[in-house]
């Protein structure tokens, strides 16, 4: 196994500084530029100052000198100052990032500890009531936008019932409570974020499980497993279902960009200061280097959930290994 991570950890550095090349060069093909906002405010704001400003920030430099000047200060862990406050950007994130890795991991738990028993049992009862009534929910969770189920939900629990609170992360009183106070107030804030999180990643799983599950059943080895005489339990949890989960692994895996891009819409309706929405505001404002320090966290954040489902798809699949070994050996 240990092989086998050290080969694909080395094989994400080259993807690491590729995306990173192609996000500069993307954000600096856009018009304008990124003191716009800065002198364009202020229309008495000579030439020379407009000048200065950019010599500050290496603007006036060729594109490759920029990269390579911002890459030499990412390595160092140095993403510059914002554009806006002057603040360090890796400030700026480590106050976001915590916030929206917690809603993400929420949400990639609730996936897995709802979708995986909905598909399984789904195929076991192919056509029945049940399996109706779970393909009538994927097929909602589908085609309803993440947006509008977000102020509905926002509207009816929040607004008419008055049982969640509308926006933030925490209460008012928050600094009064206890720690189980504080807790169950954190609980209340995440509840819509979380669960509009998991909707579309539930449903989608949940059908995908369904589906591997089917396929894995129609195995020759699985009517071998029945014909020795093992339990039907012992057939269904360990030969089907540890072979029908490897490609849900590595969906899951896949799906944590589309979850990091989907934390703008819910982080900006419920006024949730995560990395989505500083992202978001980022890119108005054209504050280039928090820009660019969002993407470099989101690629390793991403590069780092593949290496995980990667890992874990090595686990459950022990063929995976035992090439890698080969190859190795060989």
């Amino acid at each position: 196994m240990l092989p086998y991570i050290i080969r694909r950890v080395i094989a994400l550095i080259p993807l690491f500084f590729l995306i990173t090349v192609i996000s500069f060069a993307v954000i600096h093909l856009a018009p304008g530029k990124p003191t716009d906002l800065q002198d364009g405010l202020n229309p008495r704001i000579s030439l020379e100052a407009r000048e200065r400003l950019a010599e500050l920030y290496g603007l006036n430099d060729p594109l490759y000198t920029q990269y390579k000047n911002w890459l030499v200060n990412i390595l160092r862990l140095d993403f510059g100052r914002s554009m806006l406050d002057s603040r360090p950007v890796i400030e700026k994130i480590a106050e976001r990032i915590p916030i929206t890795l917690t809603i993400n991991i929420l949400s990639l738990f609730l996936i897995f500890l709802i979708a995986i028993p909905i598909g399984v049992t789904s195929a076991l009862h192919r056509y029945s009531a049940y399996d109706r009534i779970m393909t009538v929910f994927v097929f909602i969770g589908f085609a309803t936008p993440t947006f509008w189920l977000a102020l509905v939900l926002l509207s009816f629990f929040g607004v008419h019932l008055r049982w969640l609170p509308v926006s933030g992360i925490q209460s008012l009183e928050f600094e009064m409570l206890g720690m189980w106070g504080k807790c169950l107030d954190y609980a209340r804030h995440l509840a819509l974020p979380v669960l509009i999180s998991a909707f579309g990643g539930l449903a989608g799983i949940s059908r995908y499980m369904r589906g591997n599950m089917l396929e894995v059943l129609r195995q020759d080895y699985i009517t071998f497993a029945r014909a020795k005489g093992l339990s039907e339990s012992r057939v269904l949890y360990k030969h089907a279902l540890r072979n029908a989960v490897l490609p849900i692994v590595t969906i899951l895996g896949l799906s944590i960009p589309a979850l990091l891009g989907g934390s703008v819409i819910f982080e900006t309706i419920f006024s949730i200061p995560g990395m989505g929405r500083l992202f978001y505001e980022a890119v108005m404002a054209r504050d280039l280097l928090v820009v660019m320090g969002g993407l470099v966290i989101s690629t390793i954040l991403t590069l780092l959930g593949n290496l995980i489902a990667d890992i874990a798809y090595a686990y459950v699949d022990p063929r995976i290994r035992y090439q890698t070994n080969k190859d190795i050996q060989g």
